[in-house]
């Protein structure tokens, strides 16, 4: 079955990833319509697609149908839509984060059939060809070490010869998508000072991709008992650790490094028998791979498949919508990194002798049941 899609957000990661492997996936998936803030962009990505549908008004895009499924691509907290699509009956892929709140993903997850699952959250890593290889064979994991050298997207993506951002946006609009960012910031954390809701952002923007694989891999956090960060020179960078619900711990080093010369993540998994080390590239290369290497007894191996996690990551959304094929993660797995997060900026006030906020994060919380892996 073909898919009929809409795509809602048509930023760098609409341009540089989805609308590419759309394309190249015709065989799974035809865009029927496009819908951005900025009518220009809009126009120029749908003549370049060939696609009729184009809008700059969501909730209009999703009341005049056409489509089977929904790609949710804007930025920011994307509850509102992810809501709206699923009240219209459509399935969604959502880029990370899913929400900035609890009660956002509260109202997600009651519009959800266990049985009849219709929302993927877009944490691709999971799908990536060396991460499934090492998914359920580490036994006794002592330990998972990441590390992320994150420069600036301008660097990332020098390759891509992108245009120029539009600017046919009006302030107006903008700045009341700003004021919706902000109360839900506030209500997720409360008035907490600017380190504290850095760490927040940071984490539910792009720590997450290591908590889903920390998720997958050895169960997820099971807490935060220590985290801290700090400026530099071009940005901050944080470091959170804690138990992991599969035995062992976790320590996550993320710096933001503006001018270093290329995207890197490793994350290694340690065990009882061996080492599982996964080297990422900046995922905006589609062709470049994760490298993996196995160490243990018999001695090293090393594995790397070309084919983008991103891509894997639609082939399991139309299973989703086709075949009912659970997704690595859904509201519960987004849920946990809200979590997470609040209990970094709750600890992180601690450790620096700060009175607690009154958002969300100062209340109790039920840790969503963790992920089985594939």
């Amino acid at each position: 079955m073909r898919l009929k899609v809409a795509v809602a957000g048509l930023g760098v990661i609409a341009q540089t990833v989805h609308l590419p492997l759309l394309e190249r996936r015709g065989d799974l998936f035809e865009v029927v319509a496009l819908c951005d803030l900025s009518a220009s962009l809009t126009a120029r990505m749908a003549d370049r697609y060939g696609v009729a549908g184009r809008y700059t008004d969501v909730t209009e895009m999703l009341d005049a149908g056409g489509f089977d499924a929904v790609l949710v691509l804007t930025s920011g907290s994307h509850g509102r839509v992810v809501v709206d699509a699923l009240r219209r009956g459509y399935a969604v892929l959502c880029e990370k984060p899913l929400a900035y709140t609890r009660a956002e993903a509260a109202e997600i997850a009651e519009l959800e059939d266990p049985g009849r699952p219709r929302l993927m959250v877009g944490y691709m890593k999971q799908y990536d060809p060396a991460v499934q290889r090492v998914a359920g064979r580490a036994a006794d994991v002592r330990a998972v070490q990441v590390t992320v050298l994150h420069p600036s997207d301008r660097s990332q993506l020098a390759f891509a010869r992108l245009p120029e951002p539009p600017a046919d946006v009006p302030a107006e609009v903008l700045d009341r998508f700003r004021a919706r960012e902000d109360e839900l910031i506030r209500a997720a954390i409360g008035d907490a000072p600017p380190e504290a809701r850095g760490l927040y952002t940071t984490i539910l923007n792009s720590i997450c991709h290591d908590l889903s694989l920390l998720r997958l891999l050895a169960g997820g956090p099971s807490g935060v008992d220590h985290v801290t960060t700090w400026p530099g020179a071009g940005g901050r960078s944080v470091e959170m650790a804690g138990p992991l619900r599969a035995g062992g711990r976790y320590a996550i080093h993320w710096h933001y490094l503006e001018d270093y010369p290329a995207y890197r993540e490793t994350v290694a998994v340690h065990h009882a028998t061996g080492t599982f080390e996964m080297v990422f590239p900046t995922p905006y290369l589609l062709g470049a791979s994760t490298r993996l290497t196995d160490v243990s007894a018999e001695g090293r191996v090393a594995f790397s498949d070309v084919t983008p996690s991103f891509e894997r990551e639609l082939a399991a959304f139309h299973a989703m919508v086709t075949s009912g094929v659970p997704p690595l993660t859904g509201v519960p797995g987004a849920l946990e990194d809200i979590v997470t997060a609040q209990q970094a900026v709750t600890r992180l006030l601690e450790l620096n002798d700060l009175p607690p906020t009154t958002g969300e994060s100062t209340t109790p919380t039920t840790p969503a049941t963790p992920i089985t892996p594939a």
